[in-house]
Order: structure tokens, then sequence, then C-alpha cells
């Protein structure tokens, strides 16, 4: 692992500590500041983020094939989680979220923070090309699945416990209508029209978007911090290491398996795929719990140890890589 990368998850490690500290000794209050945080970062900063780099995406340019072969055995994973989940979280006494909050967490990696400057140390201009195109897409695409099955998770919840007596018909548009009109999905639509409008970004739109986006890592790493204050770990540190496997080890074996063996996908394509599917656990995983109230401390456990494992599993992957050539 590269000095920069190193210093970049130390980075993160002390701005997640400083969350920690300020919750702790509730400097911000004590009636859960960490979820009016969460709730800012959704409805704000997370929204102008996912617009802008929506809207500027160059589509034309996107290395499809290799984007199919990372997204197939992401997505594929997703839903085996959220199945399994969905099958056995009541048994278990879970929140009706549980399932996506658990699908999310194993899946959505640390792309920017993480994943940035480590494409950059060791793919060099190439790698990070591939890399970024990647992440343009990997907020939209996990996001919006998640927030449709969470959605309709919710609203049969509402039929099951004789909140509604609308029809079934009725049921799945009011859903819809919960999915797209959503703080994380309704900007990346309105972002995707006006790209395909191909209409430029006026540029002082493009500087107060640019403005609220910039705010959206800090505000996430010391989100972080203060929920393990408020939280905890008791009672999750088992479940965060069951997702942390998933994150490391699972997820990109599977992406390895299906990008190589499954797309034919050699050399720096493949290496940047399988080091983008090994990433620790993304911010967005605790902000989507936090949304729905739903496991909010597995969420900030499993980003804190699969952080501190990454260390370890991403030389792992470099190694594989390196003897598959």
């Amino acid at each position: 692992m590269s000095t920069g990368v190193f210093l970049k998850l130390v980075a993160i490690f002390v701005v997640v500590a400083l969350g920690w500290v300020v919750g702790k000794a509730r400097w911000l209050g004590e009636n859960d500041p960490a979820r009016v945080l969460a709730n800012a970062a959704y409805y704000i900063f997370v929204p102008a983020l996912l617009f802008r780099t929506t809207a500027r995406i160059d589509l034309a340019a996107m290395p499809w094939g290799t984007v199919i072969a990372f997204f197939v055995p992401v997505l594929a994973l997703l839903l085996l989680v959220y199945a399994w989940e969905r099958r056995t979280h009541r048994e278990r006494g879970l929140p009706t979220a549980a399932p996506s909050v658990r699908a999310i967490s194993a899946t959505f990696g640390n792309s920017v923070q993480v994943g940035i400057p480590f494409a950059a140390a060791l793919f060099g201009e190439a790698g990070l090309a591939i890399h970024v195109a990647l992440v343009s897409l990997h907020a939209l695409t996990l996001l919006t699945v998640l927030t449709a099955l969470v959605e309709l998770d919710l609203a049969r919840e509402r039929r099951s416990l004789g909140h509604s007596n609308a029809h079934l018909f009725t049921t799945l548009a009011r859903t819809m209508r919960n999915t797209i009109i959503h703080p994380v999905v309704l900007p990346v639509l309105a972002g995707l029209a006006w790209n395909l409008a191909r209409a430029p970004l006026p540029a002082i739109a493009d500087e107060i978007l640019a403005t609220l986006a910039q705010a959206v890592v800090p505000l996430c790493l010391v989100l972080i911090g203060m929920s393990l204050a408020y939280y905890g770990v008791k009672g999750a540190a088992r479940g965060a290491v069951v997702i942390s496997v998933l994150k490391l080890v699972v997820l990109p074996a599977l992406v390895l398996a299906t990008a190589h063996w499954g797309f034919g996908l050699t050399g720096l394509p493949l290496a940047v795929v399988v080091m983008m599917a090994s990433l620790p656990v993304g911010s967005n995983a605790l902000i989507f719990s936090q949304r729905y109230a739903a496991l909010e401390a597995e969420a900030t456990a499993a980003i804190v140890f699969s952080t501190v494992a990454f260390v370890a599993t991403a030389s792992v992957w470099l190694a594989v890589l390196a003897v598959l050539g």
C-alpha cells in the first residue's frame, strides 16, 4: 500500500475520531444530533453531489463493457443479501428496512475518500479514469435499486398492519412515487435528464452545487464518529464482522470471477474493478440506515471494521491480481 493511500486512511480515522469526541462530549446536544447531521447530508449535500455528478457524466466516453462487468456481480450480491435477510429478518425481530440496510452495507464501497487516491496511486491516470467512470454510476445504481426495495417493503408493512386499505395497484403507485420523489433518486433522475438534454450547467449553478458537494465527505466522516459515540457497537459487532467479510472478501471474489471468466476482462480494467469491489464499506450505508432508522450501530461498526481490515485485504487482492498477470 502506497504512502499516499496510507495517509488518506489515517486522515479518515482522525476525522472519525473527532466526530466520536464531539459525540461523547455531547457538544451538539443530547437529542441525537447524529440523526440531524444525517438528514442534512441526505436532504442537502448528497443530492447536490448526485445531481452535479450525473449532469456532468460523459455518457459517450463510458467504458460500458467494464461497467457492466462490475455492476452485474455487485447487484447480484446485493439482491442475494437482500433476499436472504428478507426471509429471516422478522423472526429475528429486525426492522422492516433491515434487509436493505444490510444489502447496501455489503456492497456499497468507499469509492471516493479511499477509492480515488487508491486508484490514482496504483493505476495512474488510465486506471483512475476507469475508476471514476464506475464511481459516477455507483451511488446512482445501488441507491436507486435499494430505495425501490425498501420503499416497497415499507408499503407492504403498512398494508399488513391495516394502515392502508388501498388496492395493490394504488400501493405500487404510491411506492413508485416515494421512490422517485426521494432525496437520492430524484436528483439522479434530474441530473440524467439534464445530461441527456445536452444543456451545460450555468457557471453559478455549478459553483453552488460544487460548494454543497464538498461538504459530503467531512460531514459523513464526522457522522460516523458521532454515531459510534451515540450508538456504540454493543450487539452490533457480529453483524458488522459478517458484513465486512462480505464486502472485503466475497464481493471482490465474485467480481473477479464474473469479470475475468464471465466477461473476459484482463489487465488494467480487471484490476480496477476488483480493487473497486474490495474497498471498505462507504458512509452512504450509514446515511441510508439513518434515513430508515434501522441498524445504525451495525452500519457504523461495519464501516470502521472494514476500513481497518482493508489495510490487510487490499494487499491480498493485489497479490491475487499479480498472480493472474
